[in-house]
């Protein structure tokens, strides 16, 4: 897991065995037949992006092997965007990036994000935006599905739980049948090559790094590979390493629950506006019988029919940050009159998230989120399994268990070609983390800390908000991350910040 788009095509991060790859940095390094690929000489051209092109960027395509085991083989493009460091003289070299998803394109985060850098952070690097293999610009994955995402709840009774299981089997064939073999090769770990093809074509000996969301993952992963091409690094809003993806997914249960118990309290003080209900117990149960109502007879608003599978995730996509409570309420109260038989047509907003759920307007960008998290590690394959699991947490998470817990089109998915990468190292990265996150939840950033034993934590209490460097303004995690990016330094002692 962005702005609206973006986060809707994240709704925002494999319980498969892992296995050590403690010496992948030596490996790595030594790959033959990349020659030709880091040699390739770069066509810069406008972008035709807005943004981009009023940031003076420039952007090209990168070729990169689809197979590493064999690079002498077929290649694909991957879309690269450049603004250049503002200052020549103190330039220190280049910052590539991610936004998360993954599915995210890349291509334009730096315009954003570097609205929060200082001038003498801007001056020293080259700013590099990237479109992951799969996504965006770069060689697209296309798995014609007819809904535009996977992520769903699972509903609230068996039949519904087998109507997703039934979806979600359909979904992994039709990605199956239109993209098997470049499907192998979709994944962390080739994108953290890809990654480093594009450090070596632009003539760096290492890159520093930007990334929200799994493009933490995706940054400790690099490091995991090429430790000794890791320069400064800033993971901002961390996952596990050690539980991606099934156990990023079930984290974000809890979390999402205290959001609604938090969002139902700010609600009621303002029912005169919205008329959700005058406690937060009345407004949480309002929203519990709206998803048991849509699980009788679909909610029709507008063109669309909302269901037990979609209902909660219009929640969930507004969680990502109390910036969206308004909204929220707005998008709640339509849905209830809607269920009471009154016509509505909905909100931009709402119609914006319904119509990713519901049509395939957005399905290229996830079907690459699809053959990212699935081509990374095993999924469970028995839907049993994920039964059992929802069973087991349906009356602690009421609303967002059946979700979280549910299963994927990746128990459907063929097995990773790769084992999963084992974050173990002491590259000295920054880690930026809001306790209040619903995507990735507070303890997945503590846990790569861990793993990342010469990084540093900084910590924003009690806000939620995903992605917070130049998504959230906050002037004590703006001077950690601006300062390591300067001079290199890590706080001397891991960091706790407050809502300014």
């Amino acid at each position: 897991m962005k702005r609206m788009t973006a986060l809707v095509a994240a709704v925002t991060a494999g319980a498969g065995l892992m296995v050590g790859v403690g010496s992948a940095g030596a490996s790595e390094s030594s790959v033959e037949g990349l020659t030709r690929y880091h040699h390739q000489r770069l066509a810069w051209k406008d972008c035709q992006h807005s943004d981009l092109d009023a940031a003076g960027a420039q952007c090209a395509d990168v070729r990169v092997p689809l197979d590493y085991a064999r690079p002498q083989g077929r290649s694909i493009t991957v879309a690269i965007s450049r603004i250049k460091a503002t200052d020549p003289a103190k330039r220190r070299g280049v910052m590539l990036s991610n936004p998360g998803g993954p599915g995210g394109s890349g291509l334009d985060l730096m315009v954003t994000v570097r609205k929060a850098m200082t001038a003498d952070v801007q001056a020293r690097y080259d700013l590099i935006g990237l479109d992951p293999r799969g996504i965006g610009r770069s060689t697209p994955v296309d798995c014609q599905w007819p809904v535009g995402i996977m992520l769903r709840s699972a509903g609230v009774d068996r039949a519904a739980f087998d109507r997703t299981v039934a979806v979600q089997a359909d979904l992994a064939r039709r990605c199956a049948a239109t993209e098997g073999e470049y499907l192998r090769h979709i994944s962390t770990r080739n994108t953290a090559r890809d990654m480093d093809v594009v450090r070596a074509v632009l003539g760096e000996q290492r890159i520093s790094y930007f990334g929200w969301s799994y493009g933490t993952y995706l940054g400790a992963v690099y490091t995991q590979m090429f430790p000794g091409r890791s320069d400064r690094f800033v993971l901002d809003s961390a996952a596990n390493p050690a539980d991606w993806f099934t156990g990023t997914m079930a984290a974000m249960a809890a979390p999402n629950e205290a959001a609604l118990d938090s969002w139902s309290a700010w609600a009621a003080t303002r029912d005169g506006e919205f008329h959700l209900g005058t406690t937060g117990r009345q407004v949480r149960s309002l929203v519990e019988g709206l998803v048991r109502r849509a699980a009788r007879e679909p909610i029709r608003i507008g063109e669309y029919q909302v269901d037990q599978h979609v209902l909660p995730m219009v929640l969930f996509v507004r969680f990502d940050s109390a910036r969206n409570d308004v909204a929220l309420a707005g998008d709640i109260r339509q849905l209830v009159d809607a269920a009471d038989g009154k016509v509505v047509t909905p909100n931009p907003g709402l119609e914006q998230i319904l119509r990713v759920f519901y049509r395939p307007t957005a399905q290229i960008q996830n079907s690459g989120q699809a053959a990212v998290v699935c081509g990374d590690s095993s999924a469970p394959r028995d839907p049993e399994w994920y039964w059992r699991r929802i069973q087991r947490v349906r009356s602690t998470y009421p609303v967002f268990g059946s979700f979280t817990h549910s299963l994927t089109a990746c128990a459907f998915w063929a097995p990773p070609a790769e084992p999963k990468t084992v974050v173990r190292n002491s590259v000295p990265a920054l880690i930026v983390q809001a306790t209040g996150d619903t995507r990735t939840s507070y303890d997945g950033a503590v846990q790569l800390h861990r793993a990342m034993t010469g990084s540093r934590l900084v910590t924003l209490r009690d806000v939620r908000i995903h992605a917070v460097f130049g998504n959230y303004p906050n002037r004590c995690v703006e001077d950690a991350v601006n300062t390591y990016f300067r001079d290199g330094t890590l706080p001397r002692a891991d960091t706790t910040c407050h809502d300014d």
